[in-house]
């Protein structure tokens, strides 16, 4: 059994946790990741068949770490993003054009993140600890030592919990978490079609919940359909000509004929926030702080801007000689971070209650706002840098500037 000594570890190898190791490692800051997985799984084609949206803020951060150049190519522009309330004539349209800031976002295949983090992880001077599972973390007065389930252990000053929604490492620190399930399943597949996209998402904002086309690369879209969580099972139990034809049925005809891609996935639907981002020389990143309804796309970028606050206080803690593992760091990611992400989560929990409510006065109420943001430049640019994630206090990465 040995004891190997880092700065920070992270535990959780997912696209968060490996976008901060790569961060802190090439600021030079000695870093332990530890995934349970191996790391050589994490990019199957088939894991889960998601796209995310990556924001202009977090694309500036992908940037910046030298991981960009990598997804690029498999990374199509968002030029244009259209929201429209079911049948109403009243819509909202986001043009890139309007800011003049380039596009929008990006749409890009969850497996081509993986692929380019883990490459850039064997790369690293990372200590990486893949197929292994914690058992126990001892939080010291000086150091944290996490036991690793073959025998083995790892200290160090900070332990960044990056293990998901459910996370154990946030369980085991005793910090609470305020979660809530809604009564919607995510439906999640891609979609070949005849005409060009052009570079537009669109959200159609349905009873059961949002469904939404998000082009990629070619003739293609991820789709993201909600829907009340029984129809969804009967929906998922189709035929593929049965599952096609309901796919149609909300997806319309504007772009051609449709031939729905071979894989579904489905995703019941939570919101999670815990009720403190921090333990004794612990801090938790991404799910394990947050998880949102996915009604806005945001969720990885609130993962992503997490990470580059993480590593802008480790490292400029360590680079004045104090250590990262301690309230005053630790304090500065509490105050920086959890008041972006409660605003996300009532944000994205409001619309999807708002847009659900089928009461007549309420519906003409956003329809009618819908049109109105779309005819006031001011509040639409508002609206435009904000999901951009170009607004309020940005880490240095996502600002464009180095670590």
């Amino acid at each position: 059994m040995t004891e190997r000594r880092a700065e920070v570890i992270i535990v959780g190898g997912g696209m968060v946790g490996m976008c901060l190791a790569v961060a802190l490692a090439d600021a030079g800051v000695a870093t332990a990741l530890v995934e349970r997985a191996r790391m050589a799984d994490l990019a199957e084609p088939e894991r889960d068949g998601r796209a995310s949206a990556i924001a202009a803020g977090s694309q500036r951060i992908l940037d910046g770490l030298g991981l960009w150049q990598a997804i690029a190519p498999h990374a199509q522009p968002i030029h244009g993003i259209r929201v429209a309330d079911g049948a109403s004539p009243l819509f909202l349209h986001f043009d890139e054009d309007e800011l003049a800031e380039g596009p929008l976002g990006w749409i890009v295949e969850n497996t081509a993140i993986r692929q380019a983090l883990g490459h850039a992880v064997t790369g690293a001077d990372l200590l990486v600890a893949d197929g292994r599972q914690v058992t126990k973390v001892e939080y010291g007065t000086r150091r944290a030592h996490v036991l690793l389930d073959d025998g083995n252990s790892l200290a160090a000053r900070l332990v960044i919990a990056a293990d998901g929604r459910n996370s154990p490492l946030r369980a085991a620190a005793g910090i609470d978490a305020v979660r809530w399930s809604y009564p919607q399943t995510a439906i999640v597949c891609s979609v070949d079609h005849e005409l060009s996209h052009d570079g537009i998402a669109h959200e159609h904002f349905l009873p059961p919940g949002p469904f939404a086309i998000l082009p990629m690369t070619g003739n293609r879209s991820s789709i993201v359909w909600t829907e009340e969580a029984a129809r969804a099972r009967a929906i998922l139990s189709l035929d593929d000509a049965g599952f096609a034809e309901q796919l149609r049925l909300r997806f319309g005809s504007f772009l051609g004929q449709l031939s729905p891609g071979s894989g579904r996935w489905h995703h019941p639907l939570s919101a999670i926030l815990a009720r403190s981002f921090t333990g004794h020389r612990l801090a938790l990143a991404g799910d394990a702080a947050h998880a949102i309804h996915p009604i806005a796309g945001q969720g990885l970028n609130l993962g992503l801007r997490d990470i580059a606050a993480l590593a802008e206080i480790v490292t400029d803690t360590l680079r004045v000689g104090l250590d990262p593992g301690l309230e005053p760091a630790l304090a500065r990611y509490q105050k920086w971070r959890r008041s972006d992400n409660l605003a996300m989560l009532a944000v994205t929990d409001a619309l999807n209650r708002l847009f659900a409510n089928e009461i007549p006065a309420v519906r003409l109420a956003r329809d009618l706002g819908l049109g109105i943001v779309h005819r006031t430049r001011p509040l639409k640019k508002l609206f435009m840098r904000q999901a951009m994630g170009l607004a309020g206090d940005l880490p240095r990465l996502a600002s464009g500037k180095p670590l």
